[in-house]
């Protein structure tokens, strides 16, 4: 493996909290139930699109239109750009994974469906002493994962072949998008989904801590 890109939510970093208060507070305001901690974890993965989506139709809501759409993802993105500090948090032993792959020369990349203003900021602030060689997140017009355009254009961009890269992801999006892509695609037992899920949806491995990555290499 000459590349590993990784997700970023679940991945990288531990955000959950962080975005269930953002939901929340927008289910709230709507007089409508709150969602824990662990269901948010089956929301959240596909997009800010299809998470309120999938958020309302579980609380009976099933027929927003685009334009409803599009106002609660803005209300959505207030409130997340004001808690996402409050929580998330790199997971242990990421910063030390990265910190080993500089030192290899290995070159790595995050491709998150989060929006990319989210995912360049928190990689900054949050993980301010890595390095990547690229960071993408989700930009309009550019297919969302499982499409696997954009993690093709990623090793094309690192030049490295896509069977020389390493996908590391927790949901089977992830693991879909490794697939599609001829990577080498695996879970990150530590995030959001379970064992079950990323087997199903193709990972060719497991690995319960940042650092049995490097067994992989």
């Amino acid at each position: 493996m000459k590349a590993v890109i990784f997700d970023l939510d679940g991945t990288l970093l531990d955000t959950i909290e962080d975005i269930a208060g953002a939901t929340n507070r927008i289910l709230e305001a709507r007089g409508l139930a709150p969602f824990g901690v662990e269901e948010t974890k089956l929301l959240v993965g596909d997009g800010i699109d299809e998470m309120v989506r999938r958020t309302f139709a579980l609380r009976g809501i099933d027929t927003l239109s685009d334009a409803e759409v599009d106002v609660i993802i803005q209300e959505y993105r207030r409130e997340y750009q004001a808690c996402w500090r409050s929580h998330s948090r790199p997971y242990t032993g990421v910063p030390e994974l990265l910190g080993e792959l500089a030192r290899r020369g290995t070159k790595t990349a995050v491709l998150s469906n989060k929006s990319h203003v989210f995912t360049t900021a928190m990689i900054a602030e949050l993980l301010a002493g890595s390095r990547f060689d690229l960071v993408r997140g989700a930009i309009p017009g550019v297919p969302l994962k499982p499409d696997p355009a954009s993690a093709l254009a990623i090793a094309t961009e690192l030049g490295v072949p896509s069977e020389a890269c390493l996908f590391l992801g927790d949901t089977n999006i992830d693991m879909k998008t490794a697939t599609a892509a001829g990577m080498f695609a695996v879970g990150a037992l530590w995030g959001f989904r379970s064992a079950d899920e990323l087997r199903e949806s193709g990972a060719a491995a497991l690995v319960s801590s940042p650092r049995e990555l490097l067994g992989l290499l």
